[in-house]
């Protein structure tokens, strides 16, 4: 029994997450606007772009087998390797700091991916990307979608999200690639609880989006910046078909 005790109680490599918050780029967040620009018109946007994140349970939490066992089946929730979640053996503070990095190197690269595809140039055009208790690359995308749609919309007059609340994830780099990011079936969970209809997901996570996919999202797709700028324009218009999984 005092086996079988110590079993059931003992901390495990593991950590769980769930769907976390979302925050629409286009707007506030903590009442501070996430997309400032200096240099060029801004333009009145409508719709949303929504990042989305997962929370997990921190990496000095104690994850025992009663708690693996019991979310393990659960559709909102996900049982995780630590490793996979913190590096190992780093603190707190340093996981922290390594989260932070990844943020502020994600807007970087989102401003030059955006300045990049508008043909603006970033001696004359500045952004500043505010968005509090947040780490890791996964809101590249949807900074980089929120900086074009501020600065041109559609090209057409129009916003670049049809007036639609469009969530999604993906890293991007500078000359505009979207990478995987991982948690996405969580993810999914988050933007549909906020109301979105429309996910941007990272080609190769298309799988592991479908997977307890919320009724009314749709999924779409994306690669690069330019996919994910023209699959929306296809939305908007109703004119040409938009990619699925």
């Amino acid at each position: 029994m005092a086996l079988l005790a110590t079993a059931v109680f003992a901390p495990l490599p593991f950590s769980v997450a769930q769907p976390g918050m979302t925050a629409n780029v286009l707007g506030t967040n903590q009442g501070t606007q996430v997309i400032n620009v200096a240099g060029a018109p801004v333009r009145r946007t409508s719709g949303q772009l929504r990042m989305v994140t997962i929370m997990a349970t921190g990496p000095d939490a104690r994850v025992s087998l009663g708690d693996v066992i019991g979310n393990w089946f659960r559709t909102d929730r996900a049982v995780m390797p630590r490793d996979a979640v913190y590096p190992s053996g780093d603190t707190v503070k340093e996981i922290e700091q390594h989260n932070q990095a990844q943020m502020q190197q994600s807007q970087d690269a989102a401003t030059q991916a955006a300045l990049k595809y508008l043909g603006l140039s970033a001696d004359k055009v500045k952004v500043t990307l505010k968005l509090a208790d947040v780490g890791g690359p996964s809101a590249g995308l949807l900074f980089t979608l929120g900086i074009i749609d501020k600065l041109h919309g559609d090209g057409n007059g129009g916003d670049l999200t049809g007036g639609r609340n469009i969530a999604g994830t993906g890293t991007i780099d500078a000359d505009g690639t979207v990478g995987a990011v991982g948690g996405v079936a969580l993810k999914t969970q988050a933007a549909r609880r906020d109301g979105a209809t429309v996910f941007l997901v990272p080609k190769a996570e298309c799988t592991d989006a479908e997977a307890d996919l919320p009724k009314g999202l749709k999924l779409v797709p994306v690669t690069t910046l330019k996919g994910a700028v023209n699959a929306l324009n296809v939305l908007e218009s109703g004119k040409g078909s938009v990619p699925s999984c």
